[in-house]
C-alpha cells in the first residue's frame, strides 16, 4: 500500500478539492433550530475512495471499470421528536465538472457541496439545503494538518469549527427555516480500510472554543485533542482522557452495544467535560460496517467555571455478535423500502 512519506503544508483553497490518495472524505455536522426554538441535527458525508486499494468489504470486490468510487452518508435528526432519518447511498456519480474549479465544487445525485466565496459554503442534499459561512481560520489538526496513527497509519486532516449555518430542512414533505452552527472535515490518507475502533468528537463550546478530540486503535491507541480558542488561537495535545460513564444503548439491528456517555479530560487545559446523547438511537449501516453517528450535549468546567455546548461523536469498529450477512441482507430491503417510500413522497407533492 502507498503510504505518505513527506508532508507537505495544507494549501488553501487548493487543498480543499480532491486528492490523489486511497480514502477521502468532505463531512460536516451541524445543530440547528426553526424559529420556534425546536431543534434538529444533521450530517452528511461525502467519500471517495480508490476501489483497488481500500479494500472495503463486499464493494473492494465489485468489478467496476474506475479507478475511484464515491459514496454518500446523511442524516437528519428530529430531537423534539426524537425521530432519526438515515440516508446511505452506495454509490453516486459526481458531475462531470465536479472538482474541476479551483475552489470546491462537488455535484452528485442530486447533492451538492460548494465553495462559493473566500470563506462560504453550500451544502444541499435531499433533506437539507444550507449556507454557511467559516468564522475562524481552519484547525489544523495535529499542529500542521498531518498526524500519525497506529499501525504506520497517517492522514491530512483540517477541520472548520465555526460555520454560521442558515437555510432550511425537508421533514415529511415540509419545508423548515432553521439557523444554527455548523462543523466540516476533510480529510485524507493512503490507508487501506481495518476494523479499527475509534471514538470521536466534535465540540463547540458556548464560550466560542471548539475541540475536535478522538482516540483511535485497540491495543496500541492515539489519543489527541485539537483546540481552537476564542481568539482562533489553536493547538494540539495527547494528554487526553476518555472513559465511557454508563449510559449504553444496544442497537435491534446489529444487538452491538455502544457507550453513548463520556467523560473527556484535558488536564494542561483544566477542560472536564461531560458528554451525552441527544437520541440514542443514531446508528448507521454501511454494507458490514456500523457505526454511531449523532448529536451530543456538553457540559462541564474549564479552569474551575461552568461550561455548557454541544457537537457530534463518532463511535467505529465496535462489532457486532449476529451474522453479517443477514445484517446486510435486511440493510438491503430497508434501502428498498426508503426508495419506495421517497418514490410515493414525490408523487404526492406532484399531485398536490
Amino acid at each position: 500500500m502507498r503510504g505518505i512519506k513527506e508532508p507537505k503544508k495544507i494549501s488553501f483553497p487548493k487543498d480543499e478539492t480532491e486528492h490523489n490518495h486511497v480514502i477521502e472524505w468532505w463531512y460536516f455536522n451541524g445543530n440547528l433550530k426553526d424559529s420556534k426554538g425546536k431543534q434538529y441535527s444533521f450530517m452528511n458525508c461525502l467519500f471517495k475512495a480508490d476501489l483497488k486499494h481500500v479494500g472495503f468489504p463486499i464493494i473492494s470486490n465489485i468489478p467496476l471499470p474506475v479507478k475511484n468510487i464515491y459514496f454518500s452518508h446523511s442524516l437528519l435528526s428530529d430531537i423534539s421528536k426524537m425521530k432519526f432519518h438515515p440516508k446511505i447511498d452506495y454509490v453516486v456519480m459526481p458531475s462531470k465538472d465536479s472538482f474541476m474549479r479551483s475552489r470546491l465544487f462537488a455535484k452528485y445525485s442530486g447533492c451538492l457541496i460548494e465553495k462559493n466565496g473566500k470563506n462560504e459554503y453550500r451544502i444541499k442534499n435531499d433533506k437539507i439545503d444550507l449556507k454557511m459561512k467559516s468564522i475562524k481560520t481552519p484547525l489544523l489538526e495535529g499542529g500542521g494538518g498531518f498526524f500519525t496513527l497506529p499501525c504506520h497509519k497517517s492522514s491530512y486532516y483540517y477541520s472548520l469549527t465555526n460555520l454560521d449555518t442558515s437555510g432550511t430542512i425537508k421533514i415529511n414533505g415540509r419545508r423548515i427555516k432553521v439557523k444554527g452552527k455548523s462543523w466540516m472535515d476533510h480529510q485524507w490518507a493512503n490507508n487501506k480500510y481495518s476494523k479499527d475502533r475509534y471514538n470521536w468528537f466534535s465540540i463547540q463550546l458556548d464560550n466560542n472554543t471548539e475541540i475536535l478530540c478522538f482516540e483511535f486503535g485497540k491495543r496500541k491507541m492515539k489519543r489527541m485533542a485539537c483546540i481552537m480558542d476564542s481568539s482562533a488561537k489553536q493547538c494540539s495535545l495527547s494528554k487526553v482522557s476518555f472513559k465511557p460513564t454508563g449510559t449504553y444503548w444496544t442497537s435491534p439491528h446489529t444487538r452491538v452495544r455502544y457507550p453513548l456517555s463520556w467523560r473527556i479530560r484535558i488536564p494542561s487545559k483544566k477542560l472536564d467535560l461531560q458528554i451525552e446523547p441527544i437520541i440514542k438511537e443514531q446508528e448507521m449501516l454501511f454494507g458490514l460496517i456500523n457505526y454511531w453517528e449523532g448529536p451530543i450535549n456538553v457540559k462541564g468546567t474549564v479552569r474551575g467555571k461552568n461550561i455548557t455546548g454541544n457537537g457530534f461523536m463518532e463511535l467505529v469498529g465496535y462489532p457486532t455478535k449476529l451474522s453479517l450477512s443477514k445484517i446486510v441482507k435486511k440493510e438491503i430491503e430497508n434501502v428498498i423500502i426508503q426508495e419506495f417510500d421517497s418514490i410515493k413522497q414525490k408523487a404526492r407533492e406532484i399531485l398536490d
